[in-house]
């Protein structure tokens, strides 16, 4: 796609200037022509005046008010041609700047994306590692120790062990899912729910729950349906919360003094529709500096 981008933008700048210098051709050209018109007109005149003058003195001396008339040059004194050259500022004034910004349209950046050595066989996760989607045909990928076996889920790519973190996903019409942290060191084989180290909110049976594992669920009262869900993780501030990122109200926060790197979660074993990490808009802004 950038490639492409890139492509079209040069062919595009490339039209535009020979576009500018056919019009500069075109109006030197006319520039030109009219010159050419006048001269000639000139030429003619000068011809009628020269054979009038070789008349008989008679015949010059009964026409010399309309010859010496005919003598008096009305042609302009040839202007300055302004406008001629190619506006090469136009074209060339912070063209890095100007193709990064016009690039936004197309590139969007994703604050979480997916590690696919981490995700179960049944879990299948898009070309950008922004989605993931459950199905019913099971992979053959290598049992790595980072590779979850027993439950269907995988973890972002990059972990966090400082600062404040947000990222939103789109549930759409998922059945089952379930969205949160966990540890680095949490262990990904086995029974995992029975062991702490994740922290979650989730969606299943047509309930919303939150968890601190290995403690139960605990049911939240939700009376809508979700479809996009803000994840906020405030490492210092020992938080991590769970917002309706449509109109940003509040569904849940956990309570945590985090001591490690924790990883984005990720669970779902809907076929509807995939588990989507949305991108968020990235804004140009200049500083003057003084």
């Amino acid at each position: 796609m950038l490639h492409q981008f890139l492509e079209d933008e040069e062919a595009a700048r490339i039209a535009a200037l020979r576009e500018e210098e056919e019009e500069k051709s075109q109006m030197i050209k006319e520039k030109m022509e009219k010159m050419s018109r006048e001269i000639s007109s000139l030429s003619d005149t000068i011809r009628a005046i020269e054979e009038e003058m070789g008349a008989e003195d008679v015949s010059f001396l009964q026409n010399y008010r309309t010859t010496i008339t005919r003598t008096q040059c009305r042609l302009e004194h040839p202007e300055r041609l302004s406008g001629a050259l190619i506006h090469v500022e136009k074209h060339l004034e912070n063209l890095k700047f100007t193709v990064w910004e016009k690039m936004q349209e197309i590139i969007h950046y994703t604050p979480v994306t997916l590690n696919p050595i981490t995700a179960h066989p049944l879990l299948v996760l898009s070309e950008d590692l922004t989605s993931v989607r459950y199905s019913d045909e099971r992979q053959n990928l290598p049992d790595n120790p980072e590779r979850f076996n027993n439950i269907w889920a995988v973890l972002g790519s990059e972990g966090f062990n400082s600062g404040t973190h947000c990222w939103d996903v789109d549930v759409g019409e998922n059945k089952c899912w379930a969205l949160g942290v966990m540890t680095e060191s949490a262990g990904r084989k086995g029974a995992v729910f029975c062991r702490s180290g994740i922290w979650y909110m989730g969606y299943c049976a047509g309930k919303y729950y939150a968890r601190s594992t290995p403690n139960p669920d605990s049911l939240l009262s939700v009376n809508r349906k979700l479809q996009k869900i803000r994840v906020t993780l405030d490492w210092d501030g020992r938080k991590l919360s769970f917002s309706d990122a449509v109109n940003n109200t509040h569904l849940h926060t956990h309570t945590h003094t985090f001591t490690e790197r924790v990883f984005p979660y990720f669970n779902t074993c809907g076929k509807l529709s995939p588990l989507r990490i949305l991108p968020v808009k990235v804004r140009v802004s200049v500083e003057h500096q003084r």
